[in-house]
């Protein structure tokens, strides 16, 4: 049977027959929150009252003296790496299965990554073998929240303050998650935010650091003060933010419960194991759902699983591509990748729109990756 036979055996009503579930979410308090800015004349204004309330209002949250808002998520990490005082020909250690940008931004000012393996269950930076990849010019350590999956921060953090290194926290895809009974963001010496146009918080594009140290604070507003202030939010972002914020922690807890029952009706479904397992007293935020795909489990790849699940209305794709194949002119090796490279080849991720979706049509997702298990099953699927 040809490939495009097997997907019409697939198809059938799409889970949303219009195409990938709507995000940003229409919301009467953003619209308001436009007009308001709109009204004032404070949406193009340099310095406005937005931007100001929304520092207070995320260093609030986080329970943190310090906020600084920017341009981008990316942008927020290499401002952490500058303002934690990273070097040119600095190390900084960073997982082998990352965010694109995170590699970037340590090369951005001279320093070099030293990749690390992750641990599989969580998608993140793996706590045990972080102290074996330290080197005698390592400075810091970006560790992302990925997936759905918490990385270990309190023996991060012991490890750091052992060996006097500093912590960027990419809380990028988990804002308001908890991690061993903290805020994610705040384990680290510098957390980052995200505000880009996927995310749980969005703006279209835009980014914060959250810290708790008054010199990396000033450090990072000074680099940004060149002339005026060269990365900024604007007030019109700032203001769509503020609403969202009010909401954020009510469905993050939508989305952990629509998380929860996607991953038990699915615990047996051969060849998909969830990426869900995080320390005590820790709770994504789920950004994005993750599993990693065994292909020798199916009788298709990953690449056909995911069309014919997209076939269906369901809103997934493949993970990141990670760092494995980087030569060492741009990166050292700490030890074996294998984790990051089979989290690169077998990752897929249910986008997080769905997880705000009604039990009903959590129930659609789950029978749907049942019902592609079964087409792909058959024995003339081949």
């Amino acid at each position: 049977m040809q490939p495009e036979q097997q997907l019409a055996l697939v198809g059938g009503n799409a889970l949303i027959p219009e195409g990938p579930p709507l995000w940003p979410l229409p919301d009467e308090s953003v619209q308001e929150a436009l007009i308001a800015a709109f009204s004032d004349g404070s949406w193009g204004r340099y310095q406005g009252p937005h931007i100001e309330r929304l520092e207070a209002r995320l260093a609030e949250y986080h329970a943190v003296p310090f906020a600084l808002t920017c341009c981008s998520g990316t942008f927020a990490v290499e401002l952490a790496l500058r303002a934690i005082k990273v070097n040119p020909g600095d190390e900084v250690i960073l997982a082998g299965y990352d965010f694109s940008g995170n590699f970037r931004s340590i090369e951005s000012i001279g320093a070099r990554p030293v990749l690390v393996d992750i641990d599989p269950s969580t998608s993140s930076l793996d706590a045990a073998i972080v102290e074996d990849a330290i080197g005698l010019t390592t400075k810091a350590i970006v560790v992302s929240h990925l997936h759905g999956g918490i990385a270990a921060m309190r023996s991060l953090r012991e490890i750091a303050d052992r060996r006097g290194l500093q912590i960027v926290e990419d809380a990028c895809q988990t804002p308001g998650g908890n991690v061993e009974g903290r805020m994610a963001g705040t384990w680290g010496d510098v957390g980052v935010l995200s505000f880009g146009g996927s995310k749980l918080l969005t703006a279209g594009r835009g980014g914060a650091i959250v810290t708790a140290g008054e010199d990396i604070h000033q450090r990072a507003k000074a680099y940004c003060e060149q002339g005026n202030n060269a990365f900024p939010l604007s007030e019109l972002q700032a203001a769509v933010l503020l609403p969202q914020l009010d909401l954020l922690d009510a469905r993050n807890g939508v989305r952990r419960q629509n998380a929860a029952t996607l991953i038990e009706c699915l615990r047996d479904s051969s060849g998909l194991s969830a990426i869900n397992t995080m320390p005590p007293d820790s709770a994504a935020s789920y950004f994005k759902l993750a599993w990693l795909f065994d292909e020798n489990a199916w009788p298709i790849d990953r690449a056909r699983f995911i069309a014919a699940l997209q076939a269906e209305g369901v809103a997934i794709d493949i993970g990141f591509r990670g760092f494995t194949r980087r030569g060492p002119r741009r990166c050292r090796r700490a030890g074996d990748l294998t984790h990051s490279a089979r989290a690169a080849e077998r990752t897929v991720l249910l986008h997080h729109p769905v997880l705000l979706e009604s039990p009903a049509t959590i129930e659609r997702v789950t029978e749907t990756f049942k019902k592609v298990r079964r087409a792909f099953s058959e024995p003339n699927a081949e």
